[in-house]
């Protein structure tokens, strides 16, 4: 039975009215700021917990900090299915990366509920910590810490690059254990969960550009990352040396990071997915100057790719470049500790099921790779059917412009109301 037009309308004035709660209790001019265990990301949780109560859903956090608001079915021994996403953001970032998907996780549970609907199985609406990589140097820190996956040391070495205190520190200040993550004890059971669902915006302009409200996501990119790299060469004069007797660090650099960008249009010209980004790019400020051969240079590496096999092949030549490159300039290449998040494919499922409901609904979809990394991947690789859902963004993410228009969250409301009420009923 679908789900009627007025109960979606009340959904849609939920979701619009906690957009901007989100925005006013987080507004860090040009756009907000909600930290990875801060303020910001604590005062989300907050009112994202008072809007479920007052819709009548269950409401606990885990020891974590993990919000589960919790719509009850008749049959409480079935699976659950959940939707969620993050409520953390990037300094100064846009106010819809994450939140959108806790939005609507809600907004669906109020459809449900004004449409008189007792689904037969529990929906468990999510809102995950610390998303971000910005302010702690681990992906999906909090979807990992849910299910046991975090290094088990993690508590107390991983340091906020704002602050330099730890992950258990600032834990401790909001009330929060980091023990499950110490004894690596998941604190959501896989087998406990039928599928997950993550709506997020899309973060580049496919969308904007084919003029199209959502998209259907395929699977989300892995990711290489080497975000200390080096060249190490010799400072020298930049008048009185030779090229033959340089070892000039950014020269070297420059041509591995050249050499990078050839074989990633080589490859994207046979068909691979693949994309590559150098965004730290500089030599030693304590030495450089226009009239000296720089003999360092830091560089940033971010490599990804929905084919892990690609990912592997990329590392393995790079740092057979690297030694190609190194000899031949005198220079050595330290790549530094990497960090890797194997690519996710969605449910195959799930995404037929968002499609079917797009067309139901008459709203024009399209499916489409994520570039960027998603909490869905995390439960993917636990082994939950998963899927995720793009609302359209102008403007990009990551930055005060984020746009999400009520039109698109309308559209998405619509697929994801109906597809997760056909989900609930299911045996």
């Amino acid at each position: 039975m679908p789900i009627p037009d007025r109960a979606l309308s009340d959904a849609l004035r939920l979701a619009e009215a906690l957009f901007a709660r989100l925005r006013e209790a987080s507004l860090d001019p040009p756009g907000v700021t909600r930290a990875s265990y801060g303020e910001g990301e604590a005062a989300a949780h907050a009112i994202m917990a008072d809007a479920a109560r007052e819709l009548g859903l269950e409401v606990a956090s885990d020891a974590i900090g993990t919000l589960r608001m919790v719509l009850p079915g008749t049959d409480r021994d079935l699976p659950a299915i959940a939707i969620g996403s993050h409520l953390d953001s990037v300094p100064h970032g846009g106010n819809y990366d994450g939140a959108a998907g806790v939005v609507l996780g809600l907004a669906t549970a109020a459809a449900l509920i004004a449409a008189g609907r007792r689904p037969r199985r529990d929906l468990l609406v999510l809102g995950i910590r610390a998303e971000e990589m910005c302010w702690f140097p681990a992906h999906y820190l909090g979807s990992r810490a849910l299910f046991g996956l975090l290094p088990r040391q993690a508590p107390d070495t991983l340091r906020r690059v704002d602050t330099g205190r730890t992950l258990a520190q600032h834990m401790a200040e909001q009330g929060l254990d980091p023990a499950p993550i110490r004894e690596g004890r998941p604190l959501l059971d896989a087998g406990r969960l039928a599928c997950f669902l993550e709506p997020h915006i899309e973060q580049g302009p496919v969308l904007v550009e084919e003029a199209l409200p959502i998209g259907i996501v395929t699977g989300i990119r892995g990711s290489l990352r080497y975000p200390q790299a080096s060249a190490h060469g010799q400072h020298a004069h930049a008048g009185a040396v030779p090229r033959a007797f340089r070892r000039d660090a950014a020269m070297a650099g420059v041509a591995l990071i050249a050499a990078l960008d050839a074989r990633w249009a080589m490859l994207e010209a046979g068909g691979a997915d693949l994309v590559c980004t150098t965004g730290i790019l500089a030599t030693d400020p304590a030495h450089h100057t226009s009239t000296k051969v720089p003999g360092l240079l830091r560089f940033s590496l971010d490599i990804r790719s929905i084919d892990a096999d690609l990912l592997g092949e990329i590392d393995h030549w790079l740092k057979t470049e690297a030694l190609r490159i190194g000899a031949a300039r005198g220079v050595d290449f330290d790549f530094g500790p990497p960090t890797h998040a194997a690519p996710a494919r969605m449910d195959a499922g799930l995404r037929a099921l968002l499609m079917r409901e797009a067309v139901t609904a008459g709203v024009p979809a399209k499916e489409m790779a994520s570039g960027a990394g998603h909490d869905c991947a995390t439960f993917a690789g636990a082994g939950v059917p998963s899927a995720m859902l793009f609302l359209r963004n102008r403007n990009g993410s990551h930055n005060p412009d984020e746009a999400l228009d009520m039109p698109d969250v309308a559209a998405g409301l619509a697929v994801l109301a109906r597809a997760v009420a056909a989900l609930l009923d299911q045996a």
